[in-house]
């Protein structure tokens, strides 16, 4: 859990501009819900390494470096976070629109080791190119991973094998590299922009994809359905609430994209709904699974620690419909049961019926217990 810089500000980064992100991740809250780690993505870096071949910092952005930022974050109880590409480019550079070719290709123990020398807790590496098969994505991605492991430092490790790329993510569970992996394209704050897996992907896209790749899931490995787009504009209050309740039972990293210190209230509501952040966080590690589809109607259950199961019951049509299963079909068994609805928390008994009446795109989730 925590925040990235890309979604809503691309390159357009700085160190005065994070350090004001920490300061309102405190004062809203967001960090005493777990939102954790700070991650300063593309365009950091000066566009040359130095005379050693060492990163450093974009010196008019990040005067003070990059060490001092992670201390910074470190002082107010964060989580520092940073970008890399495992070519010769970041993706940015690839693209142009931003100079040099700082990537880590020939670098990773050295760049790995200034990372931790930086005090980095997360490293997003982000496989930008056309190039290379799924085989060299997996030597070149677990250079990076061994690099890390030799600093002795604990550096969550994040891999994005899609961009522009052949649509890696579903063809291969990469637990054995990473600890989250990107299942898709880029995200962007629309419902449903018509793509299978291209660039760019809305909710309901990244949901088809990444629903069926549940067995993947487990403690210190998870598929990663990319950053959030909640409060950001783009969807309506109850695609935005669907977009959280979503990523929550799916087991994804809840990692925001919007600018947290302006954000209204409805915006708070959804990402501090302290009943979705615990099924996501549940230490279970389970992604949901799908009970039925039948096209409209869509539910998905993910087993908890303590015996519950979270159950989401999503209308993927254009208007309201009912959505229903039972307790058996998500795994319960038993004659009574207990549903807390995680929007708003009333509460409500069932001899085995689990039902809502869905507004289009929308998503009601129950925690059920007992049986």
């Amino acid at each position: 859990m925590g925040w990235n810089s890309w979604n809503t500000f691309g390159c357009n980064i700085s160190e005065s501009l994070i350090k004001q992100m920490a300061d309102a991740m405190v004062n809203s809250g967001l960090r005493d819900l777990g939102y954790q780690y700070v991650v300063v993505d593309d365009c950091w870096m000066n566009s040359t390494r130095d005379s050693s071949g060492n990163l450093q910092a974009n010196a008019s952005r990040f005067p003070s470096g990059m060490k001092a930022l992670g201390d910074y974050l470190h002082g107010k109880g964060l989580k520092f976070g940073i970008y890399q590409a495992p070519l010769d480019k970041t993706c940015a550079q690839y693209f142009g629109s931003y100079a040099g070719a700082t990537g880590a290709q020939g670098h990773e123990a050295q760049d790995a080791r200034q990372f931790a020398a930086w005090g980095v807790d997360y490293l997003k590496y982000d496989w930008c190119s056309p190039s290379g098969t799924i085989d060299d994505q997996v030597r070149t991605f677990a250079k990076m991973r061994d690099a890390l492991a030799a600093t002795g430092r604990p550096i969550l490790y994040s891999i994005n094998s899609n961009s522009i790329h052949s649509k890696t993510g579903p063809q291969r569970n990469w637990g054995d590299v990473a600890n989250i992996w990107r299942t898709t394209e880029d995200i962007t704050n629309k419902w449903d922009t018509g793509q299978t897996n291209g660039y760019p992907m809305g909710i309901q896209n990244i949901v088809n994809v990444t629903v069926p790749l549940a067995s993947y899931a487990r403690p210190g490995a998870f598929n990663d359905t990319d950053m959030m787009e909640v409060g950001r504009g783009g969807m309506n209050d109850t695609e935005m609430r669907s977009h959280m309740a979503l990523w929550a039972i799916l087991a994804s990293p809840l990692i925001l994209g919007n600018d947290v210190r302006s954000m209204d209230s409805a915006t708070q509501t959804i990402l501090k709904n302290q009943n979705l952040i615990a099924i996501n966080q549940d230490t279970l590690g389970l992604q949901a699974t799908q009970v039925s589809n039948d096209g409209t109607r869509r539910v998905l259950a993910k087993r908890l620690a303590n015996g519950d199961v979270a159950v989401a019951l999503f209308n993927q049509g254009g208007s309201t419909t009912t959505v229903s299963t039972t307790a058996s079909a998500i795994g319960k068994s038993g004659s009574s049961f207990t549903l807390k609805d995680a929007w708003t928390n009333a509460t409500s008994t069932t001899t085995g019926a689990i039902s809502a009446s869905v507004p289009a795109h929308g998503t009601v989730v129950y925690r059920v217990s007992g049986g």
